[in-house]
């Protein structure tokens, strides 16, 4: 959520493309990255502040109009996104598309806000019912009654970190994995508000042993499905009709030790409320020479079903689809 914001914070912090000289010696490279992640953290530290101090609502117009003016900063981004929608939902036409993905920015700013106030939410005073809509929890109610575990299958829709809140709130031991932020004082901070009720996060980057050693300790994990893993840790999936590379471990760890999982999704609201709703407890088949590749591409339907619901809150900035045309067809085999 807050990687919008580091974004626009690298685009400012961006060093010149020469290096200068300054009494015949080189400013070393480590010092130049080290002054810009510095400053990154800095100014993610101001804007936090601002929007802390700020009531909800007010803080929340605040990161609307930053929204808007973020294609004009992230060109690059803009277009990935424009040529991303256009290729998923060629339905749309270039002025809906254009619209789209302005409502997009805004969302992905509204919610980048919501995330550095997300340890304002004061457990035990009623926020839960404030600010969300709860509904069909009773599969993820089913998922944990199995002693088994549960993995959340989400995706980076409407406001994805919700889940360090709400499972908290309604007594859940959480987990979220998520990728480290490439700026670590930026990280630490960001990682800090995740957790600040509780709930805790798994480095992506660490492998299937913490997923798995968090769910032998009962916990609901969060997983995040839509984005690129590069093979030869992901099998090749359809997602709005264009292949995509899908990770395939946590696929292989429901298999394997027949672990439940819940699709759950949250979507913002027009009065910045949030709806989140679970489905439909998933305990994945192993049977089948293709049976990995064709669960991976179950869970990849869901979640594109859960997008459709409403296109503009989907994460559409992401490079994610990055199958070469001449592997798109033997890959999996």
């Amino acid at each position: 959520m807050v990687f919008l914001l580091a974004e626009v914070l690298r685009y400012s912090a961006r060093p010149t493309n020469s290096f200068h000289f300054f009494s015949g010696v080189m400013f070393n490279r480590m010092a130049v990255i080290s002054m810009k992640y510095r400053a990154e953290y800095f100014a993610l530290r101001g804007f936090s502040a601002l929007v802390r101090c700020l009531p909800r609502q007010a803080a929340l117009t605040l990161g609307r109009r930053v929204g808007r003016l973020l294609p004009r900063v992230m060109r690059s981004r803009y277009r990935l996104a424009v040529e991303n929608m256009r290729m998923a939902l060629p339905e749309l036409s270039p002025s809906e598309i254009e619209e789209n993905v302005r409502k997009n920015f805004e969302h992905i700013s509204i919610c980048s806000v919501e995330m550095l106030r997300l340890d304002m939410l004061k457990p035990g005073e009623n926020d839960i019912d404030r600010y969300f809509e709860l509904s069909d929890l009773h599969h993820l109610e089913d998922a944990i009654a199995l002693q088994k575990g549960v993995i959340v299958l989400t995706a980076h829709l409407g406001f994805w970190e919700v889940g360090q809140f709400v499972f908290p709130e309604l007594g859940i031991p959480f987990d979220v994995v998520a990728k480290p932020l490439k700026n670590p004082l930026s990280d630490r901070f960001v990682e800090n508000i995740r957790t600040s009720f509780g709930s805790g996060v798994l480095n992506s980057r660490k492998g299937a042993r913490r997923i798995l050693k968090s769910l032998q300790e009962q916990h609901v994990v969060g997983i995040l499905l839509d984005q690129h893993i590069s093979p030869p840790g992901s099998v090749v999936t359809e997602f709005f009709g264009r292949k995509a590379y899908t990770t395939s471990a946590i696929t292989t760890l429901a298999m394997k030790y027949q672990i439940p999982i819940v699709p759950l999704f949250c979507l913002r609201q027009e009065d910045n409320r949030y709806k989140i709703w679970a489905e439909e407890m998933l305990l994945l088949s192993n049977a089948g020479e293709n049976a990995l590749v064709e669960n991976t591409q179950k869970l990849t339907d869901i979640i594109e079903v859960a997008i459709r619901k409403d296109v503009t809150q989907w994460f559409w900035m992401h490079r994610r689809w990055r199958v070469k045309p001449d592997k798109q067809r033997d890959e999996n085999t």
